[in-house]
């Protein structure tokens, strides 16, 4: 078996986090390997993604299953038997159970379209600009069973335009998330990542140096 992290990432649509993983795990210096893609929905567009890269798939239908506990259960022994170290959310779509996150607590992350504790939730974007802030981005952080929730890992900041609307700002976004969710597994792969409390303590990559100013004054 390799040394390197065992990943699982759970999916249900089209898998742009997941494609930006995969990527990553092509370096042969990049420390984690995808071992298993999940999906609750059948035609997930991310699964072709990951037959494409020959990583094993599985399809556990949410609508196969009457409550959320079997539904869990099911992904819980398809990745345990994959020998799965580290889980990560990339646009999984379904609330899951306390028990799930409990079971894969500090093993579990997820990247969402803000700059959390701001903006939880969904229709991020159209909020974002309706609330007039002027930077939002992206955040990766480890899973509590409250929705949105949990020690954050890394954020990646965006300025909002005057011209924005959601589609726009949601591009923009998206690129950075490409860009922070491999960097994060890797410091984990790495094992230079600690939580203390409700912080995350990152080894090595300090703060920026400059301050961010939108607009920017001329």
């Amino acid at each position: 078996m390799s040394d390197k992290l065992r990943l699982g990432v759970l999916i249900s649509g089209r898998g742009s986090n997941l494609q930006a993983l995969i990527d990553a795990c092509r370096e042969l210096t990049f420390p984690a390997e995808i071992v298993i893609v999940i999906s609750n929905t059948p035609d997930a567009l991310g699964l072709e993604r990951a037959r494409h890269a020959d990583i094993p798939c599985v399809v556990v239908n949410h609508k196969d299953y009457d409550h959320r506990a079997p539904f869990d259960s099911e992904m819980t022994r398809a990745l345990d038997e994959a020998k799965v170290q580290l889980v990560c959310l990339a646009g999984f779509m379904r609330l899951l159970s306390e028990t799930f996150v409990e079971y894969w607590r500090d093993r579990l992350i997820n990247i969402h379209p803000s700059l959390l504790p701001a903006f939880k939730g969904l229709n991020v974007q159209s909020r974002v600009i309706e609330a007039g802030t002027r930077f939002s981005g992206c955040t990766v952080h480890y899973v509590r069973h409250e929705m949105d929730v949990g020690p954050i890992i890394a954020q990646a900041v965006v300025p909002v335009h005057n011209a924005d609307d959601p589609d726009t700002l949601s591009t923009r976004i998206l690129e950075q998330e490409h860009r922070i969710y491999p960097i994060v597994v890797r410091w984990i792969a790495e094992n230079r990542v600690r939580i203390e409390g409700a912080r995350v303590i990152v080894s090595g990559p300090g703060p920026p140096k400059e301050m961010l100013l939108n607009p920017t004054p001329k």
